[in-house]
């Protein structure tokens, strides 16, 4: 039984809800009701923890605060999908309360678990009941209520874990599309989970073998390309800096961004109300501690030398992204998220300047993001996550970068292509945004792809293997012949208004045979568009068919 919370038992903590995910992963993605293979909440959760996990692994400190903040800045870089990112907000908002804290009693873990859910809730535009959200926000409720009854800290993740099993429960009716498939939120039940190994943990259990980087899921901390660029000659600056200053004095830190400008690179300045928390690589670590000093006391600092450690660590993650190109800066750049090589080559054609590879299985994290982003030579960057469940990711991104990050929503390939072709590079980046995004939102998405596994939705009996048809997201269809899901798709396509314009990506393993098939269907339902064929090679989708 733990009295308290300290570095070394929060450590275990975590490293339990990292193996306690990862064991049970393919569960969560299991309660997914929709069936179409992707990046499930499983898998997403698993890969947000593991990245916490790696960097706690070789970490022992029995200082709470910085066993805290090194895991949730290890979440917000690895946050994979919407699930992923609204973990690390709970993360984030537990930190924030246990900042200075060399242990949490049973009051400030209950103020940290609330903190981390109002910080999760502020974070997502139309937070939905029968979510995560929603199971964590009860369970800090609880947890503050048996604090307030004095409660041991036990006792009060104990109150917060049976609320949040409740809570879980009742998330099936909070959902109408849950019901229908008589199934619990998979990222709730995942929230469940943790707050379970956690209290194993507090109650003394023994932690079970911790996800090392080789054996959790495969999780590269940035593109292939980024890592072999990153070799120990290329490193300018030796030592990697990073250090927590309470704000005590009336400085603006914005200033700390241009005198870093002058002593190093990979700067990243983030700070609140209270505290700012830096990190940069440099070869005059006093000097940045002397100017850090004129801002207000010095709590936390790490200075490694990157020439003798060039390791996996989250912060060394964050370095890896190569100094930016010599040439002349330009006004605007552009990442897209994106899979398959006839997709790539489009966005390249279109003037994309960084690809990040992702999409349907493969969520990249906000570190992904970011070092794409980084790598771009401009001073404003869009982003086109071109996937609903990459959006928050790479939101997620724009604090940490000093360029002009805007993240464009798209939820599609096609909405993405569309986007960069109504850029305009002498229109204002507000009006871009509004032109880029009115353009995407007029473009119709057809998709053909199949079941992972046997399930029930929207009235549907789902078999695995059974090929859907979607339209804007929407399942309209379902076949055992691959002939009959041609047919389907074309004719749910064929009843879009207003038509000209129609593109059909297909994927790996569709021959040209079976393209111009599409194709002629197609056209028989647009009698007076332009309907043209482009390899995409994209995985999982037959076929990306764009109509505006």
């Amino acid at each position: 039984m733990s009295a308290n919370i300290n570095g070394s038992l929060f450590r275990e903590m975590l490293l339990e809800a990292a193996w306690m995910i990862e064991e049970n992963k393919q569960k969560l993605n299991d309660l997914n009701v929709f069936p179409v293979p992707d990046g499930d909440t499983g898998t997403n959760m698993s890969l947000t923890l593991s990245a916490a996990a790696r960097a706690l692994e070789n970490k022992n400190t029995e200082d709470l605060a910085t066993a805290v903040d090194t895991a949730a800045m290890a979440l917000l870089r690895g946050a994979r999908g919407n699930s992923g990112v609204i973990l690390s907000l709970l993360f984030r908002g537990i930190a924030k309360t246990l900042k200075g804290a060399p242990e949490a009693d049973a009051a400030l873990w209950a103020q940290a678990l609330q903190t981390g859910t109002e910080t999760a809730y502020r974070a997502v535009m139309k937070p939905a009941e029968g979510t995560i959200l929603t199971v964590s926000r009860l369970a800090a409720e609880a947890a503050a209520a048996s604090a307030a009854d004095g409660a041991d800290v036990e006792s009060v993740t104990a109150a917060a874990l049976a609320a949040a099993t409740e809570a879980l429960a009742e998330t099936t009716n909070q959902n109408p599309v849950l019901a229908k498939a008589g199934v619990v939120d998979a990222g709730g039940a995942g929230w469940v989970q943790v707050l379970t190994a956690m209290l194993s943990i507090m109650r003394g259990e023994e932690r079970h073998v911790t996800v090392s980087a080789e054996a959790a899921p495969a999780v590269q901390a940035a593109p292939a390309s980024a890592q072999a660029a990153f070799d120990t000659e290329d490193i300018r600056f030796a030592y990697c800096t990073e250090f927590i200053v309470g704000r005590s004095t009336e400085k603006d830190p914005e200033l700390l961004n241009a005198f870093l400008d002058g002593l190093g690179d990979s700067a990243v300045v983030v700070f609140d109300d209270e505290i700012i928390k830096v990190h940069v690589h440099t070869n005059n670590s006093g000097t940045v501690l002397e100017e850090a000093l004129t801002y207000g006391a010095l709590e936390t600092v790490k200075i490694e030398n990157m020439r003798l450690q060039h390791t996996e660590k989250v912060m060394e993650d964050v370095a890896a992204a190569p100094a930016a190109p010599a040439e002349p800066e330009e006004e605007y750049g552009f990442v897209s998220v994106c899979t398959g090589a006839g997709i790539a080559s489009v966005f390249r054609d279109l003037g994309v300047n960084e690809l990040v590879e992702g999409g349907q299985t493969m969520n990249p994290s906000t570190l992904d993001i970011y070092q794409a982003v980084e790598r771009v030579n401009a001073k404003t960057v869009f982003v086109l996550p071109n996937n609903k469940n990459i959006i928050m990711a790479a939101e997620q991104a724009a604090p940490l970068t000093k360029k002009k990050l805007i993240v464009l929503p798209t939820k599609s390939i096609p909405q993405g292509i569309t986007a960069m072709l109504s850029f305009d590079p002498d229109a204002s980046d507000e009006d871009n945004r509004a032109a880029m995004m009115e353009a995407a939102s007029g473009v119709h998405t057809g998709q053909m792809t199949y079941a992972a596994r046997d399930s029930s939705y929207d009235d549907r009996r789902i078999r695995e293997g059974d090929y859907l048809s979607l339209v804007d997201g929407k399942l309209v269809d379902t076949d055992r012949k691959e002939a009959d899901a041609y047919r389907h798709l074309a004719r749910h396509m064929g009843k879009l208004k207003n038509i000209t314009y129609v593109n059909v990506f297909y994927g790996e393993g569709v021959s040209v045979e079976q393209a111009e098939q599409m194709k002629a269907l197609l056209e028989k339902e647009y009698k007076n568009a332009e309907v043209n064929v482009v390899d995409g090679g994209q995985p999982i989708y037959y076929f990306m068919i764009s109509a505006e």
